[in-house]
């Protein structure tokens, strides 16, 4: 099972789409690896650059993440960059399914929830603790911190369990 434990990256925008994530013109590289730094390269949001994706596991945005097009390359993209867990409103539900099946996680919180986050943390150095089974976030700042309790379907957790779709297939079918 992958870590879902780190650092945040804040992306205070709705309706990031696929090929924000990963620009269409790197779909044609032949392994994950090679999507590694064109991660968000497009990404049009004040205050943000790719510099600031180093060392950040984990990424809090808005409503409707991983809308557009629907390819496992935006999880890939991510996943390559070390980051497991997107939390959000809500997601493209292509993309969200693209998450689990590859082992990760896209976490959906209501939107008064999102907002306090963003509120109490965004700008500051923040981390998050996931405890996966009991379905928990703890979110910590220098001077704050949160805890937030999170719903899983129970076949998403099968399949984060497994490492995703492809080890989950090879144990159960």
């Amino acid at each position: 099972m992958k870590d879902f434990n780190g650092q945040v990256l804040f992306l205070d925008r709705s309706d990031i789409n696929t090929d924000e994530i990963i620009p269409a013109k790197y779909l044609t590289e032949i392994t994950k690896a090679a999507l590694k730094p064109y991660l968000l390269e497009d990404l049009k949001l004040r205050n943000f650059s790719t510099d600031n994706i180093p060392g950040k596991s984990i990424i809090i945005t808005r409503e409707n993440f991983g809308c557009g097009s629907s390819r496992e390359h935006a999880p890939w993209a991510l996943e390559v960059n070390g980051i497991n867990l997107v939390i959000a409103e809500n997601f493209a539900r292509i993309f969200k399914q693209n998450m689990f099946n590859c082992g990760m996680m896209a976490i959906e919180l209501n939107k008064e929830q999102i907002d306090e986050i963003f509120k109490t943390f965004a700008s500051k150095e923040t981390s998050i603790e996931t405890n996966f089974l009991e379905g928990s976030l703890k979110i910590k700042s220098s001077d704050a911190d949160m805890e937030i309790i999170f719903k899983v379907s129970e076949f998403d957790k099968a399949l984060v369990e497994a490492g995703g779709w492809i080890n989950y297939a090879d144990k159960n079918y």
